[in-house]
């Protein structure tokens, strides 16, 4: 989607070409009025002139002139239920009657039917693209700000549209929570096969941020969708330059192409994570980290660096951080195991460090069945797709962890059947996954990774994870993006969590430099939510599930939030991140 101004002819058909040449099926631009959409016809001319023929799609807010507009001009119109004829949601209860609540979806027909028979008569495609950040007052007053909610107000204009035989529609249902996202998609696809419908689906995880976060969290939501065969367009949504989401979106939509999920286990099943932890993990709020470091000769200062520890280099005192790794599992005994490290052996070479209270032991379940002296307190058992269900089935789940190691390429469904096998024997475990990667490209991996587990942890199927990589990636890396893909899924908060939306011609300021600026002032806040959007569309909407948000209101001019609230309004950019700290202090979150 571009972000530059609809009226500027040129800058929008540059950006175009560029996005174009990166590898865009499509192009949307924002028409947030019916001048915006008028200058649509501009645009696909000179991109026409210039011998491109790609698909142009008009991005409609509020404004249903602009969308009537743009439906004679472009290949598609995107609209959004919760604002098209809804008033903009202010989060209030609007308790209706049956009869007012149906003389308000006959409004809604009679507003849509304009945009209906142009669309029909042009042939242009409408996209019903649902915000978990815009549903409707009415909407969330009856169904809840949820994924239910989503899918009622999706249902809705789909019902419409069915009773005027218009057909030429695609589906989005978007979100900032990656949960949110695939939980709402899965619900759409569960109602339309129950009244026999088949509509193409879009995919996309708004605000998703810059940088490793956006890509992880783009990734983490729209893989877990794709991964099940769900999906027919996507769109990754980045606080960068438009033209630098389209390789991500390429990646993703090539690890899982079409036809890839027919080798996906068939045959329902449900799997959740053993409730009873193990000790050591009791405190941790989510998902465990592991540092699979048994290729490292000996684990000295280095490594415990690269396995997410402060090291002090002057004192070579070594400390836990909140990115430190929950185990580092090593081959021999290091020379030194600071207090702060759980650490694991092989079984036999556990034995004679027993006593020792930070060391456990690492068993096959073979072994594990077969050996008397275990842990009191954790045991690992390593196994992979060769696994034996018979020796999984006497251990009790709140002492052992099973570390489930696979190919992410050739074995990419084998968590499947391995989940699907322990459900169908009544077992409860705490499951590690441990896919071990071959990439020399960093992006590559995190696209990957976090596409690959997205679904799993979305689902609370693990445990823990375990990255491992037998490319050309420094070992560091692999332990920070483990924690980053289950900040992105909200599965284990450790950093200050960011929304930032993706910019397009609404925004009034540099995005890029405010999400910057942001991020440099409140990195420091853990566990803090925090939105920097670029216009009020979807923001105080995508903002009911952050702490705080910056929001542009204008030229040179911002709205600060507290939840949904605006807290200040219009205050000059230059002093914004100063009274965002000020706010945030006041309400001693700081």
């Amino acid at each position: 989607m571009t972000n530059t101004d609809t009226l500027d002819t040129r800058a929008s058909v540059e950006q175009c070409i560029r996005i174009i040449e990166a590898g865009a099926d499509y192009v949307r631009l924002t028409a947030q009025g019916v001048r915006e959409a008028e200058n649509l016809a501009a645009i696909k001319k000179e991109l026409r002139k210039a011998g491109f023929n790609t698909p142009l799609i008009a991005d409609i807010h509020f404004n249903p002139a602009a969308a009537e507009t743009a439906a004679r001009l472009v290949e598609k119109v995107r609209i959004n239920p919760g604002n098209y004829v809804d008033k903009r949601a202010s989060f209030a209860t609007l308790d209706l009657t049956e009869k007012e609540y149906n003389e308000e979806l006959e409004r809604i027909h009679a507003k849509l039917l304009p945009l209906i028979n142009i669309c029909r008569d042009n042939k242009t495609v409408i996209r019903v693209g649902i915000n978990h950040g815009s549903l409707s007052d009415r909407i969330m007053t009856r169904f809840g700000n949820t994924p239910k909610g989503m899918v009622e107000s999706a249902l809705e204009f789909i019902r419409i549209f069915r009773s005027e035989n218009f057909s030429d529609l695609v589906l989005s249902m978007k979100s900032s929570d990656t949960s949110v996202m695939i939980e709402s998609t899965r619900q759409l696809v569960s109602a339309m096969q129950s009244e026999g419908l088949a509509y193409p689906l879009h995919l996309g995880v708004t605000e998703a941020g810059e940088g490793e976060d956006g890509r992880v969290r783009s990734a983490a939501g729209i893989g877990a969708l794709l991964s099940e065969s769900i999906g027919d367009t996507i769109r990754v949504s980045l606080s960068e330059n438009p033209e630098e989401e389209i390789p991500v979106a390429r990646k993703l939509a090539e690890y899982f192409p079409r036809g890839f999920a027919e080798s996906k286990p068939t045959g329902e099943y449900e799997y959740k994570t053993a409730i009873d932890k193990p000790l050591v993990f009791r405190h941790i709020n989510g998902p465990a980290v592991v540092a699979n470091m048994s290729f490292y000769p000996d684990l000295d200062s280095d490594a415990y660096s690269d396995a997410g520890f402060r090291v002090n280099r002057d004192t070579l005192e070594i400390n836990q951080t909140d990115g430190s790794a929950d185990l580092v599992m090593a081959s021999n005994v290091p020379h030194m195991v600071p207090v702060d490290v759980n650490l694991v052996l092989p079984y036999k070479k556990w034995f004679d460090f027993r006593d020792d209270k930070r060391i456990f032991p690492l068993f096959s379940p073979e072994t594990y069945h077969e050996n008397a002296i275990r842990s009191d307190n954790i045991n690992l058992l390593l196994t992979g797709s060769h696994f034996d269900i018979r020796y999984l089935k006497k251990p009790d789940p709140s002492k052992i962890s099973v570390i489930y190691t696979f190919n992410p390429e050739t074995e990419r469904y084998a968590p499947d059947l391995f989940f699907k096998a322990l459900a169908e024997n009544g077992l409860r475990h705490n499951v590690i996954l441990n896919p071990v990667f071959r990439e020399n490209n960093i992006e590559d991996l995190r696209i990957r990774a976090a596409a690959l587990l997205g679904r799993y942890l979305n689902d609370r199927q693990v445990a823990g994870i375990c990255l491992a990589n037998t490319g050309d990636i420094p070992f560091r890396d692999l332990t920070s993006l483990a924690f980053s893909i289950l900040q992105c899924t909200e599965t284990r908060i450790t950093r200050t969590m960011y929304l930032s939306c993706p910019t397009c011609g609404r925004t009034k300021f540099n995005l890029q430099e405010a999400v910057k600026k942001v991020k440099e002032s409140t990195g420091h806040l853990k566990g803090i939510k925090i939105a920097v959007m670029g216009c009020i569309v979807n923001g105080p909407g995508e903002m009911a599930g952050a702490d705080y948000g910056y929001v542009g209101a204008g030229n040179g001019k911002v709205h600060i939030y507290k939840g949904t609230e605006p807290v200040l309004k219009n205050v000059p950019e230059e002093y914004a991140v100063k009274e965002l700290l000020r706010i945030i202090s006041e309400n001693s979150d700081i």
